[in-house]
């Protein structure tokens, strides 16, 4: 038998490693900012693309595709060289991997704080980037498929199954959730409108925890962990059921995270099964991890990689069985909108996502480098530090989910609420958020005790990293039909564009089922005929209103509760969010929900809530956005706009794009009329002229009056009378 001599592409692997930890650093102190920014929200007043708004969606991009996405190259493309035998199928395309994926994180840095947002999680990238991530992304795949094809082990190891279907089903939803509408170079509305859009965004934010937060990962786990342990996977067939049952079933779980919401009953119910029946699968993959290392707990005691790896897998386990439960009505009921999801989210990426990476990274680098790690010690006291950081952060923010729901819902004995200020919620749980950022502290503590660990290891190191050597006999070529005594599964597994093309239809069918019923059956999305298209400065005040982020603390959807409809007004109807492109029914309350804000206060209130939130709303932890006040508004591209929203179906007419500056200069002067015949606010702008800032001057054209339109229109589109109103409190 011919033995083939070859090189594994080694250099490749350090380079994303790099990106790793660099990465990870960059996004994790963005995010331990952003918990300070809950206690000092002030702490960067002034400084638009350091506010709250901006920053959220960096630090979750940041850590979700440049730590984690980089991590997961650097684990595939060391890993399946070797699984395969072969090296990769492309220099050429492992290069263009590495150098777009870093660009495309560079663009995000810089675009994201600018205010450059489509505002959907997870998907907050404008049009031209997410170009971008589909190339890269095709590339990458091109390049795994092209080195199965050319490979020199026959039949593919689970972790390859778990690869294939990272690959096929990101690109799936990447594609089919950013289908935009340019209007300019950097601004895009979503195609899909309100309901359609929630699902269509549900379904793919789900399924990007599930396709790139979770499976990669999983095949991250089936190689590194029975390679550090040196020991084999325990189970074989329990991997091909946890691979065929978690890819089939997770695809439908997404509109779990739109429970109670306008979304059809139906598709609430078809999420809820599947949810529930997913923790049998994801139980089925950390069994399999953990009882591999069955026999080899004296290692683990001693091994700070294996440390690492057992703490993940627990932590895989402790999400896997959290979210299902989440996905039970009622639980759901109570911790939707609260803090008891971020701390379910943070289980999953500090312990499954972050510790796993960091053993890979301890075992990869003195492989690399064929050196020992620098040291033991501070790789396990990285170990416990990071280990407290993620019980410190997570408890503190249970607790504060709980206290924040408890208090939601509670009523005097005469009906009225027993916490009727939403403010009382929000200082009642300023605790657990500076737990939560001491929390965060030591958890990347950790992480700067990893980057001197593994820097110094480099350095002391006399070996640069180089391409292996390695050798393996060709592959033999056998009857394309199953072979007798051979399983149908390890026939399947030789047969690499079947396997890939099974997996696709496994993951199509469930987004099939759930998506087109609701884009085609206009049944399932009542028309109210009261809604109207916004006005052309709404228009530009939404516009305004997403740019800073402001759905990230505040929701648009009133679930049909007592304590809700009590608080916020009449419960949301699917009707009313059929020209909302993108839809911002948020997904979590730092402050109250404003569906139904519009009206509630005057003008002025809304001017000096934004300019300085505390001189409204004593203890509030919102941040200033003075700059709205000093900004003038941008009007160049509103018909633009307009015109774009004909086309995704908004019935503007023609005389209403003509017309649209005379109407945004007409109620715009409507609103700055209304500011100067409010004491408070003419007391304000006499004693800003005599400091010689003049700021309130000709408000008429300032961003701020865009903003106070909008959310003036708020839920005012339906009247609904006070007795029907009291008919669904009860």
């Amino acid at each position: 038998m011919e033995v083939q001599q070859f090189y594994y592409d080694n250099k490749i692997v350090k380079k994303f490693l790099f990106a790793t930890m660099l990465w990870g650093v960059v996004g994790m102190l963005v995010g331990l900012l952003l918990a300070f920014l809950f206690l000092f929200p002030n702490l960067t007043d002034g400084i638009p693309w350091l506010s709250f708004g901006r920053l959220r969606p960096l630090h979750t991009n940041a850590v979700i595709f440049a730590f984690v996405g980089n991590a997961i190259f650097a684990g595939v493309y060391y890993s399946s060289q070797r699984l395969l035998k072969s090296r990769m199928f492309s220099d050429i395309l492992s290069n263009i991997n590495f150098w777009g994926w870093q660009l495309i994180i560079v663009a995000t840095a810089i675009s994201l704080p600018l205010g450059y947002t489509t505002s959907k999680e997870y998907a907050e990238l404008e049009w031209p980037i997410d170009i971008a991530i589909a190339v890269v992304w095709v590339a990458f795949g091109v390049n795994l498929i092209g080195t199965i094809l050319k490979r020199r082990q026959r039949h593919l190891y689970v972790a390859i199954w778990f690869y294939l279907a990272t690959f096929v089903t990101v690109a799936v939803l990447h594609i089919f959730n950013n289908i935009e509408l340019p209007v300019s170079a950097m601004k895009s509305y979503s195609v899909y409108a309100g309901v359609q859009d929630a699902l269509v965004q549900w379904w793919y934010g789900h399924n990007a925890v599930a396709f790139f937060l979770t499976t990669p990962f999983l095949g991250l786990m089936y190689y590194f962990v029975p390679k550090a342990a040196n020991r084999p996977i325990y189970s074989y067939r329990l991997s091909i059921i946890h691979f065929w049952s978690l890819i089939f079933i997770y695809i439908w779980a997404g509109p779990h995270h739109l429970l109670y919401t306008a979304l059809p009953e139906w598709a609430q119910n078809l999420g809820v099964a599947f949810s529930v029946m997913l923790l049998m699968p994801s139980w089925g993959g950390m069994i399999n991890g953990l009882l591999t290392l069955r026999g080899a707990w004296d290692k683990v005691r001693v091994d700070p990689v294996l440390k690492f790896m057992v703490v993940a897998i627990t932590g895989y386990g402790m999400a896997t069985f959290e979210g299902p439960m989440l996905s039970i009505k009622t639980i759901n009921g109570m911790a939707h909108f609260t803090d008891w999801i971020i701390a379910h989210v943070h289980v999953g990426a500090l312990a499954w996502n972050g510790f796993l990476t960091f053993g890979m990274i301890y075992w990869l680098v003195p492989k690399l480098f064929k050196t020992k790690l620098h040291s033991i010690s501070l790789a396990n006291a990285h170990f416990w530090l990071g280990t407290l950081g993620i019980i410190i952060y997570a408890l503190p923010m249970y607790v504060a989910g709980f206290t924040q729901w408890s208090m939601w819902e509670q009523f005097n004995p005469d009906g009225t609420l027993m916490y009727g200020n939403f403010l009382e919620t929000v200082t009642e749980i300023i605790p657990m958020y500076w737990m939560r950022a001491i929390g965060g502290s030591l958890y990347i503590f950790g992480m700067f005790i990893l980057a001197f660990n593994i820097i110094t290891t480099i350095k002391k190191s006399k070996n640069a990293v180089s391409d292996e050597l390695a050798e393996a006999p060709a592959l033999q070529q056998v009857s394309k039909r199953r072979v007798a005594g051979e399983g149908w599964h390890t026939w399947l597994e030789r047969k690499p564009i079947k396997l890939t093309l099974y997996a696709t239809i496994a993951i199509l069918i469930g987004g099939i089922v759930q998506i087109v019923p609701t884009l085609m059956v206009d049944s399932n999305i009542p028309t109210l005929t009261s809604v109207k298209p916004y006005t052309p400065l709404e228009l530009e005040g939404r516009d305004i209103y997403i740019r800073e982020g402001c759905v990230g603390c505040h929701s648009q959807m009133i679930r049909p509760f007592r304590y809700e409809v009590e608080r916020y007004g009449e419960y949301s109807k699917a009707g009313e969010y059929v020209y909302d492109h993108p839809f911002l029914w948020g997904s979590k309350r730092t402050g109250p929900d404003l569906h139904r804000v519009g009206g509630k206060y005057s003008d002025n209130w809304h001017l000096n809530h934004l300019y300085d939130p505390q001189s409204t709303s004593s203890g509030s932890i919102m941040p200033a956005y003075q700059w709205l006040v000093k900004n003038e508004l941008d009007k160049s591209k509103t018909e633009d706009k307009m015109r774009a929203m004909v086309s995704l179906g908004v019935p503007y007419t023609e005389n209403d794009i003509n017309n649209a500056q005379q109407h945004m200069l007409e109620q715009g002067t409507q609103i700055e009329k209304n500011l100067y015949t409010d004491p408070d606010f003419v007391e304000n702008y006499e004693a800003d002229k005599k400091s010689g800032g003049a700021d309130f001057i000709e408000m008429r054209n300032r961003e701020i009056v865009a903003v106070i339109a909008y959310l003036q229109r708020l839920g005012t589109d339906i009247k609904v009378k006070d007795s029907e109103i009291s008919s669904n409190k009860n």
